[in-house]
């Protein structure tokens, strides 16, 4: 088989970690060329041990390759990813810099000015089971949000078949590892443990890009989104519990019947969605690429609850832009990504 070239730009955080475990058994890649400025010239199994399988040492630019990964945080990624495009290197990046399409939306939320407006209508918002066709053809795909992926996937059905009206409410809670590697309080283990905690009431990042996504999906659907996280003291997951009223032209009692199957109709070609026959949890998903949901409905109120979960590195990040890569690229959607969640 002919492999692909690849580097990951900024290999030292989480996911830039999960992309190299992941990168390094993909049979379509070749992993040529790692980077991190604060580790430049370590080897890669002197950072991260459980890595010391790859051996490539750190480097401090982007060697050459044919596809790029950007493990960058936002403000950082988007002229790193601009140089690459100029170098005609095929780019996934996994900040926030390029999922908004409203460069004055991105400069509210992220409280910077965007570096590279330019690109902004070119990129492809990277979530396969909605993007699918368009990715296959994109240069560069922005890897959505974590809470993102989940939401969106949940109520992505319920809004294209126009079952539900624009209030929706999202509660979502996540595993300390979506805070990144950078030390803080709120992550120490004496504070996040067996504690649950609420934060961003004032409006997460993630809430315009899931506004966005959902807006596209229908004409004339503009959603009302209440979006809650929550941190969890677990290291990875993310499970959200998703609210919608149904439009009033819709039976209840019939929906509840139907729901299930409306879903499975609508994900059938998608290899990493899984319609499940009860309420998921996020050990369920851990360290797979898969995304479980539970779409019920509460009669009495009138109301869709959906239940997705998955884990945030993976389907949320890492392995969600590794199926990005295979897609714009050729290869089958699930390569390199087959891996079942690992119990208990």
């Amino acid at each position: 088989m002919q492999t692909v070239s690849v580097g990951i730009i900024n290999v030292t955080g989480y996911i830039g970690a999960e992309l190299a475990r992941l990168l390094s058994q993909h049979p379509g890649v070749h992993l040529a060329s790692i980077t991190g400025r604060s580790a430049a010239g370590q080897k890669l199994g002197q950072f991260f041990p459980f890595l010391s399988h790859i051996p490539l040492v750190i480097e401090s630019e982007l060697g050459e390759v044919d596809f790029a990964f950007s493990a960058l945080p936002h403000g950082a990624a988007a002229e790193i990813v601009a140089k690459a495009l100029e170098r005609e290197i095929k780019v996934v990046d996994l900040s926030a810099d390029f999922r908004l399409k409203d460069a004055t939306e991105y400069q509210r939320w992220y409280k910077i000015t965007h570096p590279v407006p330019e690109l902004l209508d070119e990129a492809v918002y990277g979530l396969p089971e909605i993007n699918r066709q368009e990715i296959s053809q994109a240069r560069l795909v922005a890897n959505p949000g974590c809470y993102s992926t989940g939401a969106i996937l949940a109520l992505a059905p319920a809004v294209k078949a126009n079952l539900v009206t624009s209030n929706i409410i999202i509660d979502s809670k996540s595993g300390v590892s979506g805070a990144g590697r950078t030390l803080s309080l709120t992550t120490h283990f004496a504070e996040a443990n067996e504690n649950v905690s609420a934060y961003a009431l004032e409006g997460h990042r993630h809430l315009p890009e899931i506004v966005q996504e959902l807006q596209n999906l229908t004409q004339d659907f503009n959603p009302k989104v209440t979006f809650l996280p929550h941190l969890t003291p677990m290291t990875r997951g993310i499970l959200s519990s998703c609210y919608a009223e149904l439009a009033p032209r819709i039976n209840p009692k019939r929906l509840k019947e139907e729901i299930k199957g409306i879903y499975q109709e609508f994900y059938q070609d998608d290899p990493f969605i899984q319609v499940t026959d009860s309420p998921p949890g996020t050990k369920q998903t851990w360290g797979s690429n898969f995304c479980l949901i539970y779409p019920t409905v509460d009669v009495e109120a009138g109301r869709l609850i959906v239940i997705s979960c998955l884990d945030n590195l993976v389907k949320g990040g890492a392995g969600q832009a590794v199926q990005n890569f295979n897609l714009m690229m050729g290869f089958p959607e699930d390569m390199g990504l087959k891996m079942p969640a690992i119990y208990p």
